[in-house]
């Protein structure tokens, strides 16, 4: 499965996540001595007058890839595999086994990071876990590693520093040897030995534009002077519709000729080029402990990098069009993020805080829940969908919130997970489209639960806590936002939205037909959003609603328990029926221990009609009068 665009050229990527599994990964390991499969690490040989080298570089440990190691076998040719350690073993990558089948022919595995993230735009920290762990990582699975990659070919001197501190003994760049798509006035191939290892010129790597002539030239066009010529490959698939594709045709194509060529051009490992020593391996540095109160970095998204929200990044799998960007103003400050999806027929898209080894995703406890929560606008059905970052590296799908419902000014989704799984190091998470439709979202949270967030200031006094209070802002179905149906009973109860509002333009109608038992009623969402209007246990609250009805009505009240479980409080006197708006009022008992959150609303208990418009709960302590 995919799970990046990996245009190393254009140094650009979107991250994608697959159903119940994900695969950007991480990793904190302890340094082990290295044994077992091994590519074969040598000085350079002798070198024939003007001798050129080829070497056929292969990233990201795509599976199709094995289509060209077959190729290279039966022709006598190796080449080397740059791997992102995070991807192995993973739906549509190699696995160890693989890997481990391409040495014995005599190619060479290679270091490209854990989870192939542009190292120039990560902390000093991270990039250093990113390129020492995943040394680590390939180093513990039996491999000798000694040579880098780096993803998106993006680097600069710090980068390169880290990277031989990390053991390797070069680092591969793109983009720096002529061809017919770019760099016209470079050089022709690369010096042996490189002028800096840390840094050695390449072609662009090969993608669907290239032709066999083009794969003939970027050698014959090195040969008259020599040097060295490293040939970048990502897929080699009869199917793939990824730009860094080309046909296992093309490439037998050219594999055969290559091997044809005069005995002065020869094909190597980069390892057989460049020589040196094994280095001792070099674990990079913790990921940072668990802190204390919001774990997002960069929560609001208030600070960018190249017009992106720093420490997030894009997510999704499936059949569908995602687009991402920025829009002001936010929910808070300048910034919010928008999803668009279009062309849906399966999956879904979100924004994650990047899925990293710790220098973006929180990092959480195993055996730890957290509560999380986002603001958001939507035009679908949205819910928070969860990933836990292994110790050795890898990102899983862990699980989904239930779902948050359309809302057309920002609400707040909130969850709180189960125990984090045992071994689990971070968490990511975000909100998600899973149809056509656009969702905004802002001011993201995750705390401990043992841990929480300190409660919100109360409102000022005389603030009316009902949100949505007079229905206009309208929800999913025959519902207004922050608003559901209740009732129990036998009867048959019909919502919907009317125009003949108390105030503004619309007014919730119920009608309830084949009454036996029971009752139906309009009532604030029972859920664990900000939906339901926030209360203090002991204090008590003056309810009031506007309403026509051709039935008695009463109120029935609720309250939310400490454990987030809704329960049934009370009920108000029984108020006449009434053909013009009149404004029903209850002042309830004081609210018991534990309690959150009130809900109430009107009631049918009778077969009849009862529109209601203008809610409205005051603590008692400051309530406006009615009216």
């Amino acid at each position: 499965m995919k799970l990046f665009n990996r245009n190393d050229q254009h140094r650009t990527f979107r991250g994608t996540i697959r159903g119940k599994w994900f695969t950007w990964f991480s990793t904190v390991v302890v340094v082990l001595a290295c044994a077992g499969f091994t590519a074969g690490v040598t000085a350079p040989a002798a070198l024939a007058a003007n001798p050129t080298v080829v070497t056929l570089t292969f990233d990201d440990a795509n599976a199709d890839q094995l289509t060209a190691a077959q190729t290279l076998q039966s022709v006598g040719l190796v080449g080397t595999f740059f791997t992102p350690s995070g991807f192995v073993n993973n739906p549509g990558y190699m696995t160890v086994a693989d890997m481990q089948g391409l040495v014995a022919n005599g190619n060479e595995i290679a270091g490209h990071t854990v989870t192939h993230p542009d190292l120039t735009t990560v902390t000093s920290d991270e990039a250093a876990r990113q390129i020492c762990n995943d040394r680590v990582n390939l180093s513990n699975w039996g491999f000798t590693i000694t040579d880098f990659a780096y993803p998106f070919a993006a680097e600069n001197a710090s980068i390169e520093t880290i990277v031989k501190n990390c053991g390797f003994n070069s680092a591969r760049n793109l983009g720096d040897i002529k061809t017919r798509f770019s760099c016209n006035g470079c050089a022709l191939a690369e010096t042996i030995p490189p002028a800096n290892p840390y840094n050695t010129a390449a072609p662009d790597e090969v993608d669907k534009t290239w032709t066999l002539a083009d794969l003939q030239k970027s050698v014959t066009q090195a040969e008259p002077a020599g040097g060295w010529v490293q040939l970048t490959f990502h897929h080699i698939s009869a199917t793939s519709t990824d730009p860094l594709n080309i046909t296992p045709t093309l490439f037998n194509q050219f594999a055969t000729w290559l091997k044809a060529r005069p005995a002065t051009t020869s094909v190597k490992t980069v390892a057989q080029v460049i020589g040196g020593t094994v280095k001792p391996l070099v674990s990079g540095p913790p990921a940072p402990p668990q802190g204390t109160g919001n774990l997002v970095k960069n929560p609001s998204l208030e600070t960018l990098v190249n017009g992106a929200p720093q420490c997030w990044a894009a997510g999704g799998y499936g059949t569908n069009t995602p687009t991402f960007s920025t829009v002001r103003p936010g929910h808070t400050g300048n910034v919010a993020e928008r999803l668009v999806v279009s062309g849906y027929v399966d999956g879904d898209a979100k924004l994650l805080p990047t899925l990293d080894l710790g220098g973006c995703s929180p990092t959480a406890t195993a055996g730890h829940t957290y509560s999380l929560g986002a603001w958001y606008k939507s035009t679908t059905n949205t819910q928070f969908e969860l990933y836990y970052r292994t110790g050795l590296g890898s990102w899983t799908y862990w699980t989904s919130s239930p779902w948050f419902a359309a809302a057309t000014t920002y609400q707040k989704a909130t969850w709180t997970t189960p125990a984090l799984p045992a071994g689990a190091s971070g968490i990511s998470f975000g909100l998600n489209l899973f149809s056509n439709g656009t969702l905004t979202t802002d001011d993201y949270e995750m705390f401990d639960v043992g841990n929480p967030p300190p409660p919100p200031p109360p409102p000022p006094a005389g603030s009316n806590l009902v949100q949505n209070p007079s229905l206009e802002t309208a929800g999913a179905g025959a519902f207004p936002q922050c608003w559901q149906a209740g009732g129990f009973g036998t009867n048959t109860a019909v919502f919907s939205t009317v125009a003949t509002a108390h105030t503004g333009t619309k007014a919730e109608k119920l009608t309830i037909t084949g009454y036996s038992s029971g009752d139906a009623k309009l009532l604030p969402t029972l859920d664990t959003s900000t939906c339901p209007p926030a209360a203090v246990a002991g204090h008590t609250y003056s309810l009031r609603a506007w309403y026509t009805s051709t039935a008695v009505t009463q109120f029935a009240v609720y309250y939310r328990d400490a454990s987030g479980n809704w329960v049934y409080w009370t009920s108000g006197p029984w108020l006449p029926a009434t053909s013009t708006y009149t404004q029903a009022s209850l002042t309830t008992p004081a609210l018991p221990a534990g309690a959150t959150a009130i809900s109430f609303g009107l009631s049918l208990f009778n077969n009849g009609t009862l529109i209601t418009d203008d809610y409205a709960m005051y603590d008692s302590v400051g309530a406006p009068p009615l009216g």
